[in-house]
């Protein structure tokens, strides 16, 4: 009895000591690991029907339908779990979608690592162990390069965005401000050169006036109210010209009769051709219409004052006579030395028109360019019309000669008048013609390009 007591003891012991001994090395070997089918480094996106962390925690709502990176595989507690950057909450791999274009070939090298991990701990290889570890800080360091990678260009990505909408605002900014064409009153000095077809036109009952030219410079000053919505601004121009005028009057037929010394002299002769020269000064004071398209009008009174008037006449020699009737005698000579002959004396005067002063109705109509500098350069054409003129002839002769009778000394002479002052009872003034101008725009104008004012 005693001995069969003691053989069950010793087979409890032994039976004991065996499963002592299997726990043991059960306990001393590790667990495999978890063959991922991910990387370190891919770019993943969480499912939707993920609703929890491992950890128990519910994850927030920016994390969905985002591109994340993996930071790192599997953990003591978490052994089959992976850790997202920037999330830092451990998550179960089956929760994620690889959008990596890598995946396959990363997840196969990361299981390659691991084998190789769990080999060496198996075999204790400490090299292997420390080779490894040295493979996963070079993989951990090249994803870490590579998530700052793309973190730069996603920073530049979004800067020049950014700098791409802020010019798109401006555009837009300009663009409105160009439709909406936001007007201000402006002022301009005008330098303009203008020239045409002139005329005194000479009233005169025996001559017949002839059409000359005209070069005028214009120097003026504008003030012009512009208002949002208005197609045309308003304007009122003042200034001085200072121009060269130039006209003729055509005498056909001139018949003079004199008695003096108790003989009848007449002068008698044919073509007699007058050109009457002026500078003068303008003063204008005309209102202005521009319109948006660049067509421009300007019209109003303008003061034109002669400062210098000066003649030129010829007379054709050959067919000019002096006749003198003597009555006692009855007799009639003809150019002989006791009437005088004409050899071409001309006017002894040099200013055959008075001092006078012509008001005038002026027009100018043309179109206007808004150059890039913000002046402008027009082109136009102008008339002017006197319709006052303070011009006074009081002279009474009747003809344009003036004969001195001989003496017993000296021969008859004649001398030739002004037609101008001898036939013109009334004088008026018209010029028309083509007119430059440069505007400087004060403040300057915008340029569009429709090649409008504003």
């Amino acid at each position: 009895m005693k001995t069969m007591k003691t053989i069950l003891i010793a087979a409890t012991l032994i039976c004991a000591t065996v499963v002592s001994t299997v726990s043991a090395q059960q306990e001393a070997q590790p667990a495999p690991k978890h063959e991922f089918k991910v990387a370190k480094g891919d770019s993943v996106m969480i499912k939707r029907e993920c609703v929890e962390y491992l950890t128990g925690e519910r994850p927030s709502v920016w994390v969905w339908d985002k591109v994340h990176t993996l930071y790192q595989l599997g953990t003591k507690r978490f052994p089959e779990g992976v850790l997202l950057m920037k999330i830092y909450s451990w998550i179960c791999e089956d929760c994620l979608i690889n959008v990596n274009g890598h995946a396959a070939e990363a997840a196969a090298k990361a299981a390659e690592e691991q084998r190789e991990e769990r080999e060496a701990f198996e075999k204790g290889d400490e090299a292997a162990l420390k080779a490894a570890a040295e493979r996963a800080a070079i993989a951990k360091e090249d994803s870490l390069m590579r998530v700052r990678e793309a973190e730069r260009l996603a920073a530049e990505e979004a800067a020049a965005a950014k700098v791409a909408a802020e010019e798109a605002e401006r555009a837009k900014e300009d663009s409105i401000a160009s439709e909406q064409k936001f007007k201000h009153n402006y002022n301009r000095f005008t330098i303009g050169l203008r020239g045409g077809a002139a005329s005194l036109m000479h009233h005169a009952d025996k001559a017949n006036w002839t059409c000359g030219g005209d070069v005028v410079l214009d120097l003026q000053y504008a003030h012009y109210w512009a208002k949002d919505g208005r197609a045309t601004d308003l304007g009122l121009i003042v200034g001085l010209g200072i121009g060269y005028a130039q006209s003729g009057l055509k005498v056909d037929r001139d018949s003079t009769a004199f008695t003096t010394g108790g003989v009848d002299y007449t002068v008698l002769a044919k073509s007699i051709k007058e050109t009457d020269h002026e500078l003068q000064l303008e003063v204008p004071i005309m209102f202005s219409l521009i319109h948006d398209c660049g067509l421009f009008f300007n019209i109003g009174p303008k003061f034109m004052i002669p400062v210098y008037s000066p003649y030129k006449q010829t007379v054709d020699q050959e067919n000019t006579h002096i006749s003198a009737y003597f009555p006692n005698e009855g007799i009639t000579v003809i150019d002989r030395t006791v009437t005088g002959k004409y050899e071409g004396q001309q006017p002894t005067e040099s200013n055959g028109i008075r001092f006078n002063i012509n008001v005038m109705l002026t027009a100018e109509i043309g179109y206007e360019w808004i150059l890039k500098s913000g002046n402008s350069f027009g082109l136009g054409a102008y008339a002017n019309y006197s319709v006052f003129n303070t011009f006074k002839n009081t002279t009474s002769t009747t003809g344009l000669f003036d004969l001195t009778a001989p003496t017993e000394t000296s021969s008859a002479t004649l001398d030739v008048l002004s037609a101008t002052k001898t036939y013109a009872d009334k004088l008026g003034y018209f010029d028309a013609g083509i007119k430059l101008a440069y505007h400087f725009n004060f403040p300057k104008k915008k340029q569009f390009k429709d090649s409008k004012l504003f």
